[in-house]
């Protein structure tokens, strides 16, 4: 029998690894970007095409490759940031594991062009798949060159389920941003297709978030600052008024890396307890610095994982770091205890007599009630209650007596006359019946609906908005003074994705340029709505739900409006609101869905009913 088992290929095996390491197009921007920091870079600009599809190109002005370096770069495990095991706990760079580049190359067209500081001329090298396909001599600037092309070209299964241009291309922006979070001191440019994007000077980490976020995070960033033996914390958590229902900006970094932990996310929660509401979350940017020997950051390859040695310790520091700083911005009440130059309070001694302070006399008057006017009630003679009883009996009697005399009504009539009669008393009395503010009961040939009054009219204002959006006609409420908005890079390309359907269905947006949008108009079902909130929450919300509502792009801004601007449970609902809303209801196209899925109505019919009698 011969034997089965064999080595792969390097091609194949590193195809195999490039599923861990290069999983989108961010992938390859964060690895590049990464690189050029450990290589010392202060400018790094990055250009996208097609949100990185056709190119990803990373030009840095580090220390660059000579030819042999450039050479052996592309190699798996390959790596000049560790040379044995016990530097893995002396970490101080980036990367160390010698993956990426090589991942890189095994599912793209990669060109590096490259000059060592000080060189007279640098190196052009190209590979493709894997395979090295020329290397020259090449005239360039000192630094390095990345330019990698028609990513998962040989892997056309990966590359076809990569998500739109839009959603990859804010993947980019993501890892982007939490490169430039941690590395103020490095310039900083990504163009998309030739267009600027975000240019960000050298500054602090304060001046860095602004640059990132916009200029009205600026007064709600408190510091955050703490030094011990195991930790040194620094950075900012939000002021509670800045907290939101989702999209909130939570960063943790270690040892400038960026991390995910939630563990430590817990920690900052139990500090805002009791400060904000369930479900809000609060923004955060926290830096970790200690040594690199009490974590392990080699648990997975993105090395966004780490293991810390001491969580507990550090999690009871993080907690009181936050709660200092939001006490020191006076959100949390504090306690004084500092006696000096404070108000003398006497208090009482049974056994001392206190000529300085002395009880006021006071008559009590046993007669007084204070829900009786006594003055008026000795102008007023005694009320007889049992006449207006009598009265109320007798009126009543006559009006039980005129009800019957309509519907002939004697103890001497049959079953099917009472059943007629009580059915005219039904139609008299009410259509529909709100219960608890939240369900509208009514009556249908079928028996009994129950009706989810928020999801009815959910449905009611998304089929209103697709029909604006695809005919055009949405009306625009103007505003007498326009509403500045602020918004992430981030929400910047969502925007200008949903720009023509906003506009359709009623808002009108102009463009002021450096990330900021005046709001001249909104739908006339929101007049009196926060613009600025609305529009948040739209651009959101679409991120949210576009995943689960897979429809074209008119249909998830129609649902988002819809749910912003649907009546919430608690409301109270007159007879013709309740009527107006069942009446629309059932004039949609779908009566018994939302557009996420969810049951609108209930149908008990007769027989149920019945057995629910026998």
């Amino acid at each position: 029998m011969s034997d089965i088992i064999h080595l792969l290929p390097d091609n194949i095996a590193n195809q195999i690894a490039a599923g861990e390491v290069i999983q989108r197009p961010a992938s390859v921007v964060k690895e590049l970007v990464e690189n050029s920091i450990d290589a010392g870079a202060e400018c790094i600009q990055v250009n996208i095409k097609d949100a990185g599809r056709t190119l990803i190109q990373v030009i840095d002005d580090g220390k660059g490759l000579s030819e042999t370096d450039a050479r052996m770069a592309f190699e798996r495990h390959a790596t000049s940031k560790i040379s044995t095991a016990d530097d893995l706990f002396s970490l101080q760079t980036m990367g160390f594991r010698g993956e990426a580049l090589a991942s890189i190359a095994a599912v793209s067209h990669v060109e590096l062009r490259t000059r060592q500081r000080g060189a007279d001329i640098g190196i052009k090298l190209s590979i493709a798949g894997s395979e090295l396909t020329g290397i020259e001599p090449e005239v360039c600037a000192e630094g390095s060159v990345f330019s990698v092309k028609n990513l998962f070209f040989n892997v056309p299964a990966r590359r076809k389920f990569l998500k739109s241009n839009e959603t990859e291309f804010r993947n980019i922006i993501n890892e982007f941003e939490r490169v430039a979070l941690v590395n103020p001191q490095t310039s900083l440019i990504l163009y998309h297709n030739d267009v600027q994007i975000l240019n960000l000077p050298q500054a602090g980490v304060r001046q860095r978030i602004i640059d990132l976020y916009g200029k009205s995070l600026h007064q709600k960033l408190l510091t955050l600052e703490v030094q011990s033996k195991l930790v040194t914390i620094s950075g900012f958590v939000g002021d509670p008024s800045s907290v939101k229902k989702r999209g909130a900006l939570q960063y943790f970094f270690v040892n400038g890396r960026f991390m995910k932990h939630p563990y430590f996310h817990k920690a900052i929660m139990q500090a805002y307890e009791n400060i904000i509401q369930v479900g809000e979350m609060p923004n955060y940017f926290v830096y970790f610095t200690l040594d690199p020997q009490t974590i392990d950051v080699n648990i997975h390859p993105t090395k966004t994982e780490i293991k810390f040695e001491n969580e507990q310790p550090i999690w009871q520091i993080i907690v009181s770091a936050v709660r200092e700083a939001l006490a020191k911005a006076s959100v949390v009440p504090m306690i004084d205890f500092d006696m000096q130059d404070s108000i003398d309070i006497p208090v009482y001694n049974q056994g001392k007599t206190n000529d300085k302070i002395t009880s006021p006399s006071v008559q009590v008057n046993k007669d007084y009630n204070p829900f009786r006017n006594s003055e008026r009630e000795k102008n007023e003679t005694e009320f007889d209650w049992d006449k207006l009883y009598e009265n109320f009996t007798d009126d009543r009697t006559v009006i039980d007596q005129e009800l019957f005399s309509q519907t002939e009504v004697t103890p001497e009539l049959s079953k099917e006359q009472l059943l007629n009669a009580a059915s005219q008393v039904e139609q008299t009395a009410f259509s529909s019946y709100q219960y608890k503010s939240k369900y509208i009961i009514t009556s249908l040939k079928s028996g009994l609906a129950i009706v989810d009054q928020r999801r009815a009219h959910l449905r009611v204002l998304y089929e209103q908005y697709v029909n604006y959006i695809q005919q055009r006609k949405g009306i625009s409420q103007k505003k007498l003074f326009p509403e500045i908005i602020e918004l992430t890079t981030s929400e910047l390309t969502v925007l200008s994705e949903l720009e023509e359907e906003l506009t359709f269905v009623g808002f009108d947006l102009a463009n002021l340029g450096n990330q900021t949008y005046a709001i001249n108009g909104t739908p006339s079902e929101f007049d009196g709505v926060d613009s600025v909130i609305l529009l948040k929450n739209v651009i959101a919300n679409v991120v949210e739900n576009r995943k689960t509502l897979k429809e074209d792009l008119a249909h998830v801004v129609a649902f988002t409006l819809a749910k912003a601007s649907a009546i919430n449970y608690g409301k109270f609902l007159s007879m013709d609101e309740m009527d107006d809303l069942l009446a629309s209801l059932f004039s949609c196209k779908e009566t018994r869905l939302t557009p996420d899925g969810k049951n609108i109505l209930s149908i008990v019919g007769e027989d149920e009913l019945a057995k629910r009698f026998r």
